[in-house]
């Protein structure tokens, strides 16, 4: 599972689900998908904040791809809060929260140049794909198919957009 700066609970809510899997690993999963909607969630911030304020050379290229990131960002944070939620927990909202959570760190206060955007975006995707893939022998040993799945499509988005990303920064 993902590290915890953390011990935010995975906080059952309402009639707990009988789904086949225990109350245990949801719990479990839950924690993890948290870390996850965290880090996605700051992902998709700090993303947006360089799209708004990337300068240089290269600004109409990366504002375009940047609001393309952000948007498949947005998009997801739905689907892994809504999972959490099937799961039988509370779905982390809050900034706080997700600080608290999230491996990925908060954009720098002044916008960095074009070139260390890229770089810090490309951690990022990593950093999130790092998280998901700390989840699936978890899920696995749980029979969470429909979590797997959802880790697996994300893993390929943040995978091939890390690449995206580094092949800016190479020579």
């Amino acid at each position: 599972m993902a590290k915890s700066k953390s011990k935010h609970p995975a906080q059952a809510t309402g009639i707990a689900p009988q789904i086949g899997i225990s109350e245990k690993d949801r719990a479990a999963i839950a924690q993890g998908l948290s870390h996850l909607l965290a880090d996605t969630y700051t992902l998709y911030l700090t993303t947006h904040n360089f799209h708004w304020n990337v300068t240089g050379p290269m600004f109409n290229t990366l504002h375009t791809m940047f609001m393309a990131q952000y948007t498949e960002l947005w998009n997801a944070v739905d689907p892994i809060a809504e999972r959490i939620r099937s799961l039988g927990h509370r779905a982390p909202g809050s900034y706080a929260e997700f600080a608290a959570l999230s491996s990925v760190p908060d954009a720098p206060a002044a916008a960095p140049k074009a070139l260390a955007m890229v770089r810090t975006l490309m951690e990022g995707h990593e950093a999130v794909a790092r998280t998901a893939r700390g989840l699936y022998a978890l899920v696995d040993e749980a029979s969470d198919e429909p979590t797997a799945d959802l880790l697996t499509q994300r893993l390929a988005v943040h995978e091939q957009t890390a690449w995206m990303l580094r092949s800016l920064l190479e020579d």
